[in-house]
């Protein structure tokens, strides 16, 4: 290892020489009690940016205990979102072309999500940074290379890592939230809830492009009704009062604009944690929760939707359903499906993004349009038999349809963002009514296992593997596009950047196989990150400082969306 002095000298010595000459760089740096490590320079100014670590000896710091995995997560997101800030307010003016100058830490959003920008080890903490070399063209900087490297970036680990009294009790308190809700989560099952909402939650976001809280006198807080609150204790704060959704089927009703959707996005983002300030602090979800929509055009592989279409027009079988460009109803259909098959036992529905056909059929459509002659078991028909008999519960909001009243175990009404437990009214005045009987024509037939077949699935472009994520819509997979726009719990760009390398990795390493189930992909690839931690990920030479785990479930999401996927069926289980 060389001393940072040395650094110094180089970058003079290179000044004003081509931009190959940064080069020279790469490799250890000692800076007093601080490691810098330049994994990774940069082609060009206009090139991804180079790779940087600053590495610290545990030793040499105070900070808050982690004593648990969540713990750790936590901290390390306080410790990389305090360097994000600090480099945003005192790093050196960029100048130059392209990149350079820039100083990027990957630290995220609202979401606390277990990333690779900030690395607690048991020895050492590693703070990892994209970096943009300075240039003028393709001329070297090096005094301003100097002042960044040199100067600028030891500074910025000793601010980051050194946290004053005030700053050490900030940390610890973030660090305990994130305790406490995890702990809140895993409650639930225990209660036989799927969802927990705390008193004084924030839930209305600043806009439809933002997941920052909408503040101001306005905001109505949340306030759980009497006969759905109860306290859940945390190891931090003590005992927390909220509303509890019951396990089975929950409809949550109400008019325009008072709060349906607003509630359920927060359940479908409650499944991560979130950080001090979000309002959504202690909003929690069982971690199984899957967000289900209509997704006209998609494509479906080797599906049996024979649960939901029955048969197709001229004799189209429904048992392995392969189509380009599925329609609402069956893309919903197999969207449930996927979902069940990755593991999910918690549905979350909105009536505004889903199929009406396969949601229900009415009395007078019935009788109009006989059982015999409509392929689509509407889900209304399913929906208490999947709580009953498979363990799945469904929270749908509905603002049209009030058959659903008949099927629901729980209603809650959002009035004005106020919920109301109204679920012994709306009981009575769907008995009130002449109806039909919501029953399953059968017994639910289980999820036929698929298994995915390695050769059509294929990361490369001209014998180069090629695997890039864009934003948080879509991934590159060698000459095909994956599509997630309306996979919506995917929260973090990181996330999709996790997602196309996790594929990559589970047929490097023989994970898929031809012979292994989707599930059984989705376990060992969860097995792989748990033990080697998202590093495992990581193609490239230097740090991989841009990743944020995904769920199994938008993995899955990922997989079945690949245009090219091929399966085979194994055999239809029950599921219980």
């Amino acid at each position: 290892m060389r001393d940072i002095a040395t650094l110094r000298v180089i970058l003079q010595r290179i000044d004003r020489r081509g931009y190959k000459a940064y080069e020279e760089i790469s490799g250890l740096y000692r800076a007093d009690w601080i490691t810098l490590a330049i994994d990774h320079v940069q082609g060009d100014p206009f090139a991804s940016p180079s790779r940087v670590r600053l590495i610290v000896p545990r030793s040499r710091l105070q900070l808050p205990a982690c004593t648990n995995r969540i713990r750790r997560v936590a901290l390390e997101n306080v410790l990389a979102r305090r360097a994000r800030q600090i480099a945003a307010e005192h790093a050196p003016r960029r100048m130059g072309t392209g990149k350079s100058g820039l100083v990027f830490i990957d630290a995220g959003g609202q979401e606390v999500l277990e990333r690779t920008a900030c690395r607690i080890f048991d020895d050492h903490i590693e703070l990892r940074l994209s970096v943009g070399l300075p240039a003028a063209g393709r001329t070297i900087l090096g005094k301003a290379a100097e002042q960044l490297l040199v100067d600028f970036l030891p500074h910025l680990a000793k601010d980051t890592f050194l946290l004053s009294p005030v700053e050490y009790q900030e940390a610890e308190q973030f660090t305990a939230l994130i305790e406490d809700a995890e702990s809140l989560r895993e409650q639930l099952r225990e209660h036989r809830l799927v969802a927990f909402v705390a008193d004084g939650a924030i839930l209305p976001r600043r806009s439809g492009v933002s997941q920052e809280p909408l503040l101001g006198p306005a905001v109505v807080r949340f306030q759980s009704p009497p006969d759905l609150q109860l306290e859940l204790a945390t190891p931090n704060s003590g005992r927390v009062r909220g509303m509890g959704i019951p396990e089975g089927v929950t409809v949550i009703v109400g008019g325009g604009f008072h709060g349906k959707s607003t509630l359920l996005e927060a359940l479908a983002r409650g499944v991560y944690n979130h950080i001090p300030g979000d309002g959504r602090e202690r909003v929690v979800t069982r971690s199984d929760a899957v967000k289900i929509r209509a997704e006209d055009g998609r494509r479906i592989v080797g599906m049996d939707l024979s649960a939901f279409i029955r048969s197709l027009p001229l004799g189209q079988s429904t048992q392995f359903f392969t189509t380009e460009n599925a329609s609402g109803s069956t893309s919903q259909a197999a969207n449930i499906l996927e979902a069940l098959e990755a593991g999910s036992r918690l549905l979350l529905m909105d009536e505004d993004t889903c199929a009406t056909n396969f949601m229900i059929r009415d009395e007078l459509m019935r009788e109009l349009v006989p059982d015999d002659a409509e392929p689509i078991v509407p889900f209304i028909d399913r929906v208490r038999q999947l709580y009953r008999e498979v363990g799945v519960s469904t929270i749908i909001v509905m603002g049209g349809a009030g058959d659903y009243l008949r099927v629901a175990d729980t209603v809650i009404w959002m009035h004005a963002y106020r919920p109301e437990h109204v679920t012994e009214r709306a009981h009575q005045i769907a008995s009130s009514r002449h109806h039909v009987t919501f029953v399953p024509p059968d017994p639910w037939p289980g999820v036929t296992e698929r298994v995915p077949l390695p050769e059509s699935i294929d990361p490369r472009r001209r014998d180069r593997t090629r695997v890039r994520s864009h934003g948080t819509e879509e991934v590159t997979f060698g000459f095909e596009t994956i599509d997630l726009r309306q996979v919506e719990q995917i929260v973090d760009p990181s996330q999709t950047r996790a997602i196309g390398d996790a594929l990559v990795l589970a047929l490097q390493r023989g994970i898929i196989d031809g012979k292994r189930s989707m599930a059984e992909i989705l376990d060992m690839i969860e097995r792989v990150l748990d033990e080697e931690g998202l590093d495992a990920l990581s193609p490239f030479r230097g740090h991989p400082g841009d990743y944020a785990r995904p769920r199994r479930y938008e993995l899955a999401a990922a997989l079945n969306r690949l245009r090219t996927l091929q399966v085979r069926q194994r055999r239809s289980k029950p599921q219980h």
